[in-house]
């Protein structure tokens, strides 16, 4: 039997996760739920679903469905998954999982009361050039990884809907929208060490300047904008590793659209993502020498395929592919950067 999904939060997100559940052999996507009643009635006609409400406690509590996905602003994903987990479904929520780590917390906690599934929605995880890496570093490739440096920035790429650049809604601003991205990829990376200390900075110096604007359609930021456009930290480690991290919607940067990049730097090689490229030395021959990772294919777009491999977890009674405890260790060090930037000084983590 196939298992029933309803999405909740039918816009922007949502569409990358449909081709997923259509993708898949042991989900189908059969109900959604918003707030906006038009807007989910247009979704409804588009891909033929007729089981909608405006109402998310409904979807929660139908009989019917086996699967929540969250597809909601960040502050309102800790109260639907942890209700939907109450109701005794599976969960998967877009990340980042939630804006605190005592929410995450939360959702851990009703998540191990209800025996359901729960994975954070973290994309860069399932592309093709990300699975193959992480094959290739847990076989050791790079010895002991000791630093890493992180970085995803935009020069004019500020999202201006009230659900990313208003607190009330988003939580945070790129620290926790993009900064989750490449942060939960690189703590993937490294083998998830457990972070320990953050010394960081969460400031907002273009988007408050008069005339700001996006360079996604030169739209104006509006003046609602209460949160920062750029962040930068350092990350302590209990294995004594260390991270440099930068993320920014709007950066006086060379790159018009997005530029994300990890380097990994370990006692026999290091690495680069996302060229999937490997830099390692011979000892006895004194010479440097570089390799890269070759695919085939990459397979399905990477949203398309965290719900498939969500749906394949519940169906075998597997494990998490994004357990949460990992984004916990995420939202300790970007919740770490915001106390950091209050308190100016490095702030130890719980």
């Amino acid at each position: 039997m196939s298992l029933r999904v309803g999405i909740i939060g039918v816009g922007g997100i949502a569409g990358t996760h449909i081709p997923g559940w259509a993708a898949s052999e042991h989900a189908e996507l059969v109900a959604g739920s918003d707030i906006s009643e038009g807007a989910l009635q247009t979704w409804g006609d588009q891909h033929g679903i007729s089981k909608l409400t405006t109402k998310a406690a409904e979807l929660i509590a139908d009989p019917d469905i086996d699967i929540i996905d969250v597809c909601t602003p960040n502050m309102y994903h800790a109260p639907l998954t942890i209700a939907a987990l109450e109701a005794g479904k599976h969960v998967i929520c877009e990340k980042p999982l939630a804006p605190t780590p005592e929410d995450v917390r939360r959702m851990i906690e009703a998540r191990d009361a209800s025996g359901k599934m729960l994975m954070t929605a973290q994309h860069f995880r399932f592309q093709g050039k990300s699975r193959a890496m992480k094959a290739e570093l847990d076989t050791g490739a790079l010895g002991d990884i000791y630093h890493a440096r992180s970085w995803m920035l935009r020069r004019g790429g500020a999202p201006v809907r009230p659900g990313f650049i208003m607190k009330e809604h988003s939580g945070g601003g790129p620290c926790i929208d993009i900064g989750v991205h490449i942060l939960d990829l690189t703590l993937w990376f490294m083998g998830n060490p457990e972070p320990v200390a953050v010394s960081g900075v969460a400031r907002s110096d273009l988007a408050k300047q008069e005339g700001a604007f996006s360079g996604w359609g030169r739209a104006p930021i509006p003046s609602e904008y209460d949160v920062e456009d750029f962040a930068a930290a350092f990350v302590r480690f209990d294995t004594g590793a260390t991270l440099m991290l930068e993320v920014s919607w709007l950066l006086h940067h060379a790159t018009e659209g997005e530029d994300m990049q990890m380097w990994l730097y370990g006692t026999r090689a290091g690495a680069h993502w996302p060229k999937a490229e490997f830099y390692e030395s011979n000892l006895d021959t004194r010479q440097y020498y570089d390799r890269s990772l070759k695919l085939d294919h990459e397979g399905i777009e990477a949203h398309a395929q965290e719900c498939v491999e969500f749906a394949r977890a519940v169906a075998e009674g597997a494990e998490s592919p994004v357990p949460a405890e990992q984004s916990l260790q995420v939202m300790k060090i970007l919740d770490g950067i915001y106390r950091s930037q209050e308190a100016g000084c490095e702030v130890r983590l719980d």
